[in-house]
Order: C-alpha cells, then structure tokens, then sequence
C-alpha cells in the first residue's frame, strides 16, 4: 500500500469578505449557525425575532445578540441588518424567504429550502429578479472536506463514477406533537433527514434521469425511504430514516477506485480514496483539524458573504437549479409514498 496526496481544500479567509449583519428569523435550530458566526468571523448577528418574544429574548440574551424583535416584520424593516437567516419549519421559508427578498434583503435559506420544488423556484427566481443572494443552508456544500472532494472528482482520480451511495437517519420516537411526525410543520424522513443525501447525490451525478422509491408511510408522514437514482452510466442509492440508525456515510465507485466521506454524512471531517493499480493499491485520506465539528456552519457563512461581496444572486457551488432539481426528486419520492401535495 503506497500512501498518495489529495488536492488541498480552498478555504475563504473569513477575515477577507464583508462583515455582514445579520437578522435570524426563529430560534429553534439558529443557535448552531449564530454561535458559529460570533466565534469563527467577523460577522454578527445583530437581531433576532420569533413567535414567542420571551424566548426570543432569551435566545438574544444567550448569543449576544442586541436587538429582539417584537414581530419579523419588525426585524425585516431594521436598517441594521444586511442579510437574514430564515431558521422557521419548513412551511414557513416561502413566505419569510419571500418577504425578506421584497426588504432588500440578501437571505440564507434552512435546508429545505421549501416544500416543493415549485416553492423553490418562486424563491429562487424572487432573488434573482431583486440582485439578491439566495441560499439554501445546505451548509455541507462549504465544509473543506466538500471541496477537497470536488477537487478530487475534477481531476478524475477515480475514473468514471458509476455507484454513489448515501444515507442519514436515526431513530426517533413516534409522538404525535413531535415536528418530524407532524405534517403540517414539514415532518417527514425524506424533508429532513433525506435533503443530505440526495444533496450528496446530486453534487456528484446531478438530477437523475429516472427514480425508483421504496419505504414506510407512519401517520400522515413518511417515515423511511430508500431511493434510487438513475443517471446515464451511474446509479445512486440513497436513504433516509426517523425510525432506524444508518451508517451516514457517502461511498463513490469510479472505475479506477472508490472515495468514502464521513460519517456522519451532515458534517463529515474525513475522506478516504483507493485506487487499485496492477501493482499496488494507492490510498488518500484527508481530514480537518477539529474545525467542522466545532464551527462547520462558519464555513458557510464566510462564503455567502463572499457571494455577496462578488455580488452574486447564487452559490457557485449549490446553484438554483440544482436547489430546484433536489426538492423535485423529493417531491417525486413522497408522491409516490403517498405523503404530501407539491404546493
């Protein structure tokens, strides 16, 4: 076995993009993406609103964050704030990614971006029609590891990709008051576990040409799916689960080897290449300092203003079509499950 080189990753100096202020629409899953940006850029996030005022005082309190609004209305119409951070349930991002768009505002999208591909594309082209920067905060997209990974498929290190496999679940306990069980807050295995792996397959293979779906249907959501997807000369296997633990790792084939990302496939640190020659098997491996498992989301939030100081209304690296081409594949994958409707 003879140890072999990997491309370096291209990391953006955080201390080389605008200082952006930030408004964060909810608190529920913010604090990660908040706590990231305070200690790892130059960026800060300068005001805060959701439903419950108290606990979005505290929230303020917690995250040095100055200013609590009373309503997102409020915080939309801050002079202050340059871009906003939509952190609500999923129903919720096409109506406050659209707003925030109409305010000027350039906006960081949790994943998914909406319900439905047709959400995705009304926010998407808003964005563009107003010259601001839309995301989804697919924020795997910008780790170092994602880029060492695209460097390495660029270079055909591999050869000819033919198999990509990918996976993300866990085991959560079915309660009726529960987001992920519920349908009417987004819940759903393929909504929220399921938008990394297809993401993960898409960056590799791009929209599949045709889709096979198995799984389970639980009350009123699905509560696992396998799919598969189908592209000219290459398949990918990808699963999502709320009611079973899985290995959470990225696995591509190439005719002249095979990479491994992860686990866990949301934050991977780690990358491993094989290749096979007649003599000897080559093998690569690249991973971070401890970075990612501390402050990944400082990663992303350093390009999008990156994005913005270059004055762009898209990532470079998770373009609007392929934002919309993911949600389609969801939207395809729970219509054939029966859970539901495009809206």
């Amino acid at each position: 076995m003879t140890v072999t080189a990997l491309p370096d990753p291209c990391i953006i100096d955080p201390a080389c993009v605008p200082p952006l202020r930030w408004g964060v629409i909810g608190t529920g899953v913010a604090g990660k993406f908040v706590g990231a940006l305070h200690r790892s850029t130059p960026q800060r996030a300068v005001a805060v609103a959701a439903r419950d005022l108290a606990k979005t005082s505290a929230f303020a309190a917690r995250h040095g964050i100055p200013i609590a609004h009373s309503s997102v209305d409020a915080l939309l119409d801050d002079p202050a704030v340059d871009a906003v951070y939509v952190a609500t349930p999923h129903p919720l991002h096409r109506e406050q990614a659209l707003a925030a768009i109409a305010a000027g505002k350039h906006v960081l999208i949790e994943k998914p971006i909406a319900m439905s591909a047709a959400e995705a594309a009304e926010i998407t082209t808003a964005g563009r029609s107003a010259g601001r920067l839309v995301m989804e905060a697919m924020w795997t997209r910008y780790l170092p590891v994602a880029d060492v990974l695209r460097r390495v498929l660029e270079e055909q290190l591999i050869g000819d990709i033919r198999r990509v496999e990918a996976s993300f679940g866990f085991a959560c306990p079915y309660s009726p008051d529960h987001r992920l069980w519920n349908p009417d807050l987004g819940g759903g295995a393929l909504l929220d576990a399921g938008i990394y792996p297809i993401s993960w397959a898409s960056s590799i293979l791009g929209a599949p040409e045709r889709i096979e779906v198995a799984g389970d249907v639980g009350p009123g959501v699905d509560a696992r799916a396998d799919l598969l997807l189908i592209s000219p000369g290459a398949t990918a296997l990808v699963s999502a689960s709320l009611v079973a633990p899985l290995p959470g790792t990225v696995s591509i084939a190439g005719s002249r080897g095979a990479i491994t990302v992860g686990p866990p496939a949301y934050n991977p640190s780690e990358l491993t290449m094989r290749l096979r020659t007649a003599s000897d098997e080559l093998v690569g491996r690249w991973s971070d300092d401890g970075t990612v498992a501390r402050d990944g989301h400082a990663f992303q939030a350093t390009a999008f203003a990156r994005y913005v100081l270059e004055g762009r209304t898209e990532s470079p690296v998770h373009p609007h079509a392929e934002v919309v081409s993911i949600m389609a594949t969801i939207d395809e994958a729970r219509r054939r499950l029966g859970v539901g409707a495009a809206r």
